[in-house]
């Protein structure tokens, strides 16, 4: 089947997608999208996080053919050309990227929390991270990161999906 859909603000067209393709399958190896991560396939980690019509959703689990007609974005999209998003320059800044693996779906979690409430608790952080898994480290400089974003978004604007 052809598959259309908005990839990181850019309509896009996919031929040759199998209805049951995940979406993973086709950000990855058919559209050239590396960032999020093919660890689980079931959904448990949260490493191939991405929004769908503005919901994080773990792309493994998403088939190609729900995609159709709607608006995906990814980590790569987080970015507005080289200038990176607070979250993903607070994540640098504050050591929280060690393998890797983990972190463009720790990234977009934690964008779609501090975008959502303007100043989170450390429980409401850890919430909103409970569905990823990173095995690296004990998670302290991933919440440090988020406060940190938090608090970056927060001067920036007031608390809306950006």
């Amino acid at each position: 089947m052809r598959l259309n859909l908005m990839v990181n603000d850019e309509p896009r067209t996919v031929d040759e997608v199998w209805e049951g393709q995940s979406l993973l399958f086709v950000l990855r190896d058919q559209l050239g999208l590396p960032g999020s991560k093919n660890a689980c396939e079931q959904g448990e980690c949260g490493s191939c996080t991405v929004y769908l019509d503005g919901t994080p959703v773990c792309s493994c689990l998403v088939a190609a053919g729900q995609a159709e007609g709607r608006n995906v974005r990814t980590v790569e999209g987080l970015a507005d050309g080289d200038q990176l998003d607070a979250v993903q320059q607070a994540f640098i800044e504050a050591g929280a990227v060690q393998c890797g693996f983990c972190t463009p779906g720790l990234i977009v979690a934690a964008h779609e929390l501090v975008h959502r409430v303007t100043a989170p608790t450390d429980p409401e952080i850890r919430e909103a991270l409970a569905g990823n898994l990173c095995r690296c480290t004990g998670y302290e400089k991933i919440l440090d990161a988020v406060r940190l974003a938090a608090t970056r978004v927060g001067e920036a604007e007031p608390a809306s999906l950006a």
